[in-house]
């Protein structure tokens, strides 16, 4: 019996030798895993551990090339997805997989729509919806909105209620708290407990290693494809996980402190987009990382897009000190054209260009460097120029020549901070740069956004991980209902009153990110 639930202690879903290999690549080598009923089961790694290859196997998605599967004691080998769903194992994936252009409520019962008389029972559907959505804290969504007008931690939140909202016996989440912060994911996590309590087996993924401490009851670390640790949560410390994952110790997770903020580099007052964006006005510092917190729905993504030009502000003055007019940032031309770069909180659809070469992503911003007279590509200097930026960056991959869609979060990630630094930006504007990004390459961004700071940069920092902008920011704005609702200074900020400004708006909420 388990002493935490009092269930069954034998295996619910157990998988033994399994393999899967792709071209030229051993995803998975023998592995051997399983979850108990009640039991949350915890999958860390690096980014191409396997841990995403196991979850769709065991989720119906992706084939096994050896190795046996036993639901319940019984042979389980689902032929795909649906099938699987049918067994009662179910999948929120770490892509999203919904519907932009469909409901809230169409894309969570999109497989089961209630009818009446043939047609879609709108009434019933969207108060199953609406009691869903409530269930993981999101009363003032619309079960009646289309997906593709919510920000991407919205969308992740209907991801999750949609994988929530339907019986099972084995839920897989796999990195489900990506996109969310402190409070939606205590949410979630409310909402597990429910469902272990119930006797369901959770796998979850996540790089967030303190949260995999909190949540789970053991942990399997994989890597390079291989099992090489399993063992009760409370029995591993951070440091041990983290040395299991990255085949060594990492020490000093943020940097240590040894630059001063200098002179402001960048003035916004009055910044305006709808509701959405509220007469926001901050300066940013030479030297300086700047953080952005906030919940899902604060509006932070809204600020650092009309700070960008990606949408037109209905007003505001944004302002280069030295400089007598005011800057007139209509377009993400007109922002980069005055030193400003954007890394989107979405890197594959707002980011990179996927199926193209790490090479052609990276000198994207600042082509007329690699041709001759702005027409002929100099391939010969474009190669060399982003070696170079490949080797600064620690940037894995086989060549420049390697299409982007084929690396890792972290090093698509680190692909577009070279971009930006072959354009060499003055003013670095990050949306969730480490969002489903392991330890590991944390680890060097974070060395790297030092750095560039240290040189003299001025670093705006969105983050839903509220750790991470304690760790590198030199002050830290926080955002509720489209307005700054307090600015805190390094030493002069702790997490209760950076949560209390962060709530303080939550009776006036526009919607954004």
């Amino acid at each position: 019996m388990s002493a935490a639930t009092g269930l069954p202690t034998a295996p619910l879903l157990e998988v033994r030798g399994l393999s899967r290999t792709y071209p030229g690549v051993r995803a998975l080598d023998a592995v051997d895993f399983s979850v108990r009923r009640g039991e949350v089961h915890a999958l860390v790694g690096e980014n191409g551990a396997g841990k995403s290859t196991l979850s769709k196997i065991l989720a119906g998605t992706e084939a096994p090339a050896a190795g046996v599967m036993l639901l319940e004691g019984a042979p389980y080998a689902p032929a795909d997805r649906r099938h699987a769903e049918r067994c009662g194992v179910r999948i929120v994936l770490q892509e999203l997989n919904l519907i932009p252009t469909l409901t809230v409520a169409e894309n969570l019962f999109l497989d089961d729509l209630p009818r009446r008389w043939g047609w879609i029972d709108y009434r019933r559907l969207n108060a199953a919806a609406a009691q869903a959505m409530a269930a993981m804290g999101l009363q003032a969504v619309p079960p009646d909105v289309p997906v593709g007008d919510l920000g991407v931690g919205q969308q992740q939140m209907v991801e999750i209620a949609a994988g929530l909202a339907h019986p099972c016996r084995v839920l897989i989440l796999d990195e489900p708290t990506a996109s969310l912060t402190e409070a939606e994911c205590a949410l979630l996590f409310a909402h597990l407990a429910r469902l272990r309590a119930a006797g369901v087996g959770i796998v979850y993924i996540s790089h967030r290693l303190a949260e995999v401490q909190r949540v789970a009851d053991r942990i399997t670390v994989l890597r390079d494809g291989k099992v090489v640790a399993s063992t009760a949560a409370a029995d591993a410390s951070l440091d041990q996980i983290i040395g299991w994952m990255v085949g060594r110790a990492l020490r000093d997770t943020y940097p240590p402190r040894t630059r001063q903020p200098g002179a402001t580099l960048l003035e916004v007052r009055g910044l305006q987009r709808g509701n959405a964006v509220r007469g926001v006005s901050f300066d940013v510092r030479r030297g300086e990382i700047l953080g952005f917190a906030g919940l899902m729905g604060s509006g932070r993504t809204e600020i650092v897009r009309a700070l960008f030009g990606a949408d037109l502000a209905e007003a505001g003055v944004i302002r280069r000190p030295g400089q007598a007019a005011p800057l007139r940032l209509r377009t993400p031309r007109d922002a980069v054209r005055h030193g400003l770069a954007l890394l989107t909180e979405n890197r594959k659809e707002q980011g990179l260009l996927l199926t193209l070469t790490v090479r052609v992503n990276t000198t994207l911003a600042r082509l007329r460097a690699v041709t001759r007279g702005g027409w002929w590509l100099r391939q010969t200097l474009e190669t060399a120029l982003c070696e170079r930026l490949v080797q600064q960056l620690s940037i894995r991959c086989r060549s420049v020549a390697q299409p982007v869609w084929e690396l890792s979060g972290g090093n698509q990630q680190k692909v577009l901070l070279a971009r930006w630094l072959h354009r060499d930006s003055e003013i670095l504007i990050l949306d969730e740069p480490t969002r489903g990004v392991d330890v590991g390459a944390r680890h060097e961004i974070y060395r790297h956004l030092d750095r560039l700071a240290a040189e003299g940069r001025a670093i705006l920092l969105v983050s839903s991980d509220l750790e991470e902008l304690l760790g590198l920011c030199d002050r830290i704005a926080v955002v509720s209902a489209g307005r700054i609702a307090a600015l805190f200074e390094r030493g002069h900020w702790n997490r209760d009153a950076i949560m209390a400004a962060a709530l303080s708006g939550q009776n006036d909420r526009p919607g954004g990110n």
